[in-house]
Formats: C-alpha cells, sequence, structure tokens
C-alpha cells in the first residue's frame, strides 16, 4: 500500500521526498513478512500526523500542540512509517543544507526505528550528511554509520498507581508523615485556602500569569530572567491541553502548577508558591494533590521532567535518561563537521560535570579533593549565573 505524497512548496528538499515500500523479515521466520511503508511529505505535517504522534509517544514535546504555543510549524517535513496500516514511527525534522534535525523530543525510539530512518534519509538525500536527535530516549547501542550519544537530560517520570489512595499508601512511612501533617497544619492555620484543579480554559490567564509571576520571583533569586515567549507558549498550552492545580487564599494565588497532557500522560510544566508561605510546603502539596487528580482522570504516567529536585523523587519519581544523537553519513563526513562533533563532545563533558557534581553535593561525598571541586564548581557556576542575569537584563532595557 503506498500513501500518495502532498507537496508543498518546492525547495533543495525536493529531490528528497518520496515513498517507499519493501518487505523486512521478521523476528520469527515462521511469520508473515512486515509491509513496511516509508512515507516523506515535504513542508507539510498530514492531517494523520497529530493523533497518530499522540497516540505513538504520549510526550508533549513530540506533539503538534507544543510545536503550535512555540509558532514553531515553519519549514517542518514529516517522516512517517506504516506496517500495513499500523504506524510505527512518526518523524517531525527540519532541514538546512547537509544537516537534519528531529523535532520530536522526549519520546522512546529504538535502534531499529532510528536505523531505518538514517538509512532511508541517506539513501534518498545525496546532500544530507548529519542528523541529530536531541531529548530523546533510546536503546541505540550500534548503527551502520558514525555517531555520538551522550546523556543531554534526565527526565523524573512517576507511573501512575489506580487510586490517590493507592499511591499515598506506596510512599514511604516518611513522605506520609510529611504530607499528612503539612495537609492538617493548612486546615488549622490557613482555613481559608482553596485548592481546586482547572482544565484547558477553565483556568483564566490571570491565574496563570500570578503564577507565572511567582515563578519568576524563584527565578530573579537565581539571577535568570523570564523570556516573554516563554510565558506566552505556558499560558496557550495551559489553556488548550492543560490541567492546572490552583491553591488561592481569599481569591489571590498562592501556588499554582502547571502541567499539560499528551495522551494519558502529565507533564509538569511549573511550579510555584509564594515564599511566604514556604513553612506550609504548598508547592509540594500543590503538586502531590495535582498528582492524585491526574490518577483519578486515568493518567498513566506523570513527567516531572528535568531537573534533580529532591521533592519529585519524594513524591515517587525515578529517573529516565535521555541522550543527544548524532549520525553522519561518513566517518569523512564526520571530520567535515568537526565543529559539531566537537561541541557534542563539550557538552557530554559539561553535562557529565554537572551529574557528577549533583552527586557529589547529595551522594554523601565528603573528602577534600571532592569539597575543593565542588567550591570551584560552585563558584564559576555563580559568577555565569550573575552575567546571564545581568546580560538578560541589559537586552530586556
Amino acid at each position: 500500500m503506498h500513501h500518495r505524497i502532498r507537496h508543498g512548496p518546492v525547495h533543495a528538499l525536493a529531490h528528497c521526498i518520496g515513498t517507499a515500500t519493501r518487505k523486512e523479515p521478521p523476528p520469527n521466520s515462521s511469520m508473515d513478512a512486515q509491509q513496511i511503508n516509508i512515507s516523506v511529505y515535504e513542508n507539510l505535517v498530514p492531517d494523520f500526523a497529530e493523533a497518530e504522534l499522540e497516540n505513538l509517544y504520549g510526550n508533549i514535546y513530540s506533539s503538534l500542540a507544543q510545536l503550535r504555543a512555540c509558532g514553531n510549524l515553519e519549514g517542518i517535513n514529516t517522516y512517517a512509517v506504516r506496517d500495513g496500516d499500523r504506524p510505527v514511527c512518526i518523524l517531525l525534522f527540519r532541514r538546512r543544507k547537509t544537516k537534519l534535525q528531529v523535532v520530536n523530543e522526549g519520546m522512546a525510539i529504538g535502534e531499529k526505528e532510528m536505523r531505518r530512518f538514517a538509512e532511508h534519509m541517506f539513501a534518498t538525500c545525496s546532500s544530507l550528511n548529519l542528523i541529530s536527535f536531541h531529548a530523546i530516549a533510546t536503546d541505540m547501542r550500534r548503527l551502520p554509520f558514525p555517531h555520538q550519544r551522550y546523556n543531554c537530560l534526565e527526565d523524573i517520570v512517576l507511573a501512575l498507581p489506580r487510586t490517590p489512595q493507592a499511591y499515598l499508601a506506596s510512599m514511604g512511612k516518611s513522605t506520609r508523615s510529611y504530607i499528612n501533617r503539612y495537609m492538617n497544619k493548612i486546615r488549622r492555620e490557613l482555613p481559608t485556602l482553596r485548592f481546586q484543579v482547572h482544565v484547558n480554559e477553565e483556568v483564566s490567564e490571570q491565574q496563570l500569569h500570578d503564577v507565572i509571576q511567582l515563578n519568576k520571583y524563584r527565578m530573579a533569586e537565581k539571577n535568570k530572567v523570564w523570556s516573554i515567549d516563554g510565558s506566552e507558549r505556558i499560558v496557550r498550552l495551559a489553556r488548550s491541553r492543560g490541567l492546572t492545580g490552583i491553591m488561592e487564599i481569599n481569591g489571590r494565588v498562592c501556588a499554582g502548577v502547571v502541567n499539560f497532557r499528551a495522551g494519558d500522560n502529565y507533564f509538569l510544566e511549573l511550579l510555584s508558591h509564594d515564599p511566604a508561605y514556604n513553612d506550609y510546603r504548598l508547592g509540594t502539596l500543590c503538586c502531590y494533590l495535582t498528582i492524585c487528580e491526574c490518577i483519578t482522570r486515568g493518567g498513566r504516567e506523570y513527567h516531572f521532567l528535568w531537573g534533580q529536585n529532591e521533592y519529585k523523587y519524594r513524591l515517587l519519581g525515578v529517573q529516565r535518561d535521555l541522550d543527544h544523537v548524532a549520525i553522519y553519513r561518513s566517518r569523512a563526513h564526520m571530520l567535515l563537521h568537526a565543529d559539531t562533533a566537537l561541541n557534542n563532545t563539550v557538552k557530554s563533558a559539561v553535562r557529565r560535570t554537572k551529574v557528577w557534581r549533583h552527586h557529589a553535593q547529595h551522594g554523601g561525598r565528603h573528602d577534600a579533593a571532592s569539597r575543593l571541586a565542588l567550591n570551584i564548581l560552585n563558584r564559576i557556576s555563580t559568577i555565569k549565573h550573575h552575567a546571564d542575569g545581568l546580560l538578560a537584563r541589559q537586552k530586556q532595557g
């Protein structure tokens, strides 16, 4: 079965676009051969892609909703693989001269599909010699092409139990005590506090901006500056694909958590609280109560995303590694892109250093060499944060 290709405007990628059908041997020789159909759509995301991306990956960072919210659909091409009528893989990508960047992020892609994609694109695009994936979960070990792979992020994920009661019971004794203690403290001392979950447009833009503003206060303490685009993206996605938990006292927002939904999975975008209520742990409790609502709604996974914050593990998140992968047509082409290869090597080293620093700070390493290295890294980090904050303020001014 072939799919008709709908062409967008003609450009340098046009000679690469086409449809291929081939049979692939199955793992079990007693089974019928698979009918694999590969289609590539130039400057186009076909109508079927939105629902199938959600069904295949269930990840907001591999969805059209995310790209729309970012205003980032221009120049997107689509690669789609079907086994008969069953979708197997859909990748969105951009092509810039000799480089191809896969836009999907956060999702899992196996070695077989990564290999098939690289083989197809290199075979059909003679000028292409570098393919990049970013922040993906993969079991890839070997490819027939030179490649680089390094850990670039982590996603802290909670597999949601069937009921909120089962979730609370699965926590450690100290965490259950922590939640109950502060919930009781709120009932006694903040009797007017109200918590409510809003779906999509049920949350007002003002409530979202209030939560964002609370987070800005925290960012300012770290000499980081919010971007206007970042705020607008959160508002657009929260009111179209959101599940937002809001805590209010006498009508004023004192804490909030903004989550985005993709399929049966929820993704934590923003968690903030008024520092005036630090003694009540409103941020953690707001997150916990929202997770319970995700469970009630039949959610499958809750993604705390990146950042190894202690509360994510306290709430039973488990770390999944996300990797960056660069695939080169040949070793000669890897040398041709020596700047990219070197940049990947540097980023890999920086990431390993960051992970080491986190483990050293939180894993109980107290020898003199570790303390000295941590002090140096922390001083460098502080200087960088101050410089970044100053530059950002100068640009805004």
